[in-house]
């Protein structure tokens, strides 16, 4: 059995701050992973640990307590950051190099080879969308062609495993979609990737598996359409609004709304054959009978709730 692109076991990190230099535990009994292939959403409020077990990821910071491992190597392991790319959340950049010689310096500083950079420098551009304007100075690209030569150059070493801080931040929704299409090409070419976002949005559209953390805690993970499926309800939508279908399902359902023209209506799963003759009884016409599911806003908020200290 293939071992998971990131695991991570009972990890706790506090830093000394303050004049008095307490201790502030940043991270306590985190544990996740993330199968390799997979785009894996890190989500969680401001503090909740998301930037420490980042840190942790890529060996900037040691865990006090618990263990962990990155593409089947230690924490640490300089095998596996040979492996892995990186975007921060706030990446700078020379500004008056082009794309192409931004691109060919971070290799360098990589380590790549001459040849190996000059074939795929091209290909990256390419990738991103960035070959029309390789010629500028990065100083003239906007913020998404910036977000773009930044996913750019964590790809430099080709490698299994990339991790972003909030790839889509301040970006517009044009900007979003962009970054997202690149993101979803990287998982056909069978990268893992690991990001971190307050986009619930775009997180829903492209993860498959999400963990929420909470207070430096792992409060919820799994497959994201696991964790969003509601057991045993079933949600029926019809064509139309009218009151007297509202009096008449509200006895069989657990919820029943009208808006936009149209009925909404979920319902226990074993009572849905009833909620449909009821309806039928009324003349309305079916759209639709899916499991009910919540929103990713949804579900997240709810866990937040329920974990507040």
């Amino acid at each position: 059995m293939e071992k998971p692109a990131v695991t991570l076991n009972n990890i706790k990190k506090s830093y000394r701050t303050g004049l008095r230099m307490k201790r502030k535990v940043a991270v306590e009994d985190l544990s996740l992973d993330v199968t390799r292939g997979d785009i894996f959403g890190l989500l969680g409020p401001n503090g909740a640990g998301k930037t420490t077990t980042i840190k942790v990821l890529l060996g900037i910071v040691f865990p006090d307590e618990g263990n962990g491992s990155l593409l089947g190597c230690p924490l640490g392991d300089r095998k596996a950051h040979e492996r892995l790319g990186f975007l921060p959340e706030q990446p700078y950049f020379y500004n008056f190099l082009t794309a192409e010689k931004g691109l060919v310096l971070y290799g360098k500083f990589f380590g790549l080879e001459h040849r190996l950079l000059a074939k795929r420098t091209p290909e990256l551009l390419d990738l991103v969308g960035l070959r029309q304007d390789s010629h500028l100075t990065l100083d003239k690209y906007s913020k998404g062609m910036l977000q773009r030569f930044g996913i750019a150059q964590a790809l430099l070493n080709d490698p299994d495993l990339v991790i972003m801080d909030e790839p889509s931040s301040g970006l517009d929704p044009l900007g979003q979609k962009e970054v997202r299409d690149i993101l979803l090409q990287l998982r056909e070419r069978g990268k893992t990737i690991f990001l971190s976002s307050h986009q619930l949005s775009e997180v829903e559209t492209i993860c498959s598996s999400v963990s929420i953390v909470n207070m430096g805690r792992t409060v919820k993970q799994g497959r994201l359409d696991d964790l969003l499926a509601v057991r045993g309800m079933t949600r029926i939508i019809f064509k139309g609004e009218d009151p007297a279908a509202l009096d008449a399902l509200i006895p069989v359902a657990s919820d029943v709304e009208q808006s936009d023209g149209r009925t909404v209506v979920d319902v226990e799963t074993d009572v849905t054959f009833r909620a449909l003759e009821t309806a039928h009884g009324l003349g309305m016409e079916m759209i639709s009978a899916t499991p009910l599911r919540l929103s990713l806003e949804e579900l997240f908020l709810e866990t937040i709730r329920e974990t507040a200290g």
